[in-house]
């Protein structure tokens, strides 16, 4: 089978911005023209942003965040509505910020750990949007002077091969002025039958029975995995899933990583 190069892959998904409706994906043509006139960007609650990206975003989890802005629109003889949302969120683990920010503490960053757009919005409405929400970061957090992004270049798809996903490069996060900063760490990954992915970390917490693993099991159980049996260990759970083709790895090369240089977390590109 002819296999895509990957700098070919990347100048194609450039090409098109994607957008999400209930866990689908779906792309817009980049360069698209974006009228912000009847659009406004705000701070939400936490509740309004969970809603939104648990039902929009194909993963399905929401994460631990520390400022949420929406984008809301409101056409002409209709009700405004909540149709994107940015989630500043607290990065994987402490190391993140200062290895991105020498100078900076790890509460003095954050990562954009969701950033959901429905398919209304025409493409150049992501450059737009994250503008204004960083700079309602800088308001509402002015301790924070960075700001790490990360995007996944993998497609995604179900057990049957149908795309559930495709990969994502950052163009936004160019258009934005950031930073490109290389790949992270490669790692394994476990897909559902869907195409949603479990970070090994993760399923180990279910295998050692660590602090987590109650949400890993949800997740687990939200998805449809098979159940767990009485008396089953967790280790003996995963395994299951694994033998029984429930669970399937995907050795991941990385993502792209992009950051908004200290001073400059609130400013407009």
């Amino acid at each position: 089978m002819h296999q895509t190069s990957p700098h070919l892959l990347i100048e194609q998904l450039a090409l098109f911005a994607q957008r999400w409706q209930r866990r689908m994906a779906s792309y817009r043509p980049a360069g698209e023209p974006f009228d912000p006139a009847r659009c406004a960007v705000e701070p939400i609650e936490e509740g309004d942003a969970k809603r939104f990206v648990l039902a929009h975003h194909y993963s399905g989890t929401y994460p631990a965040a520390r400022f949420r802005a929406g984008v809301f629109v409101k056409a002409p003889f209709q009700r405004e509505r909540l149709a994107g949302v940015g989630v500043f969120s607290v990065p994987m683990n402490q190391r993140v910020i200062p290895s991105y920010f020498p100078a900076l503490a790890p509460d003095e960053g954050v990562e954009l750990g969701r950033f959901v757009l429905d398919d209304t919005l025409a493409a150049n409405a992501e450059t737009w949007a994250l503008a204004r929400m960083r700079r309602l970061l800088r308001q509402a957090l002015p301790k924070v002077r960075g700001i790490v992004a990360y995007c996944d270049p993998i497609e995604r798809r179900d057990e049957r091969g149908e795309l559930v996903k495709r990969g994502h490069v950052g163009t936004i996060y160019k258009a934005g002025n950031a930073l490109y900063r290389g790949r992270s760490s490669a790692r394994t990954l476990w897909l559902s039958p869907g195409g949603a992915s479990f970070a090994d970390r993760t399923l180990a917490k279910v295998r050692r029975g660590e602090t987590g693993e109650r949400y890993a099991l949800e997740r687990l159980a939200a998805l449809g995995a098979p159940r767990r049996r009485a008396g089953e260990g967790g280790a003996a759970y995963i395994r299951r899933l694994q033998d029984e083709g429930w669970l399937r790895r995907l050795q991941h090369p990385g993502n792209f990583v992009f950051t908004w240089p200290e001073g400059r977390a609130g400013r407009d590109p």
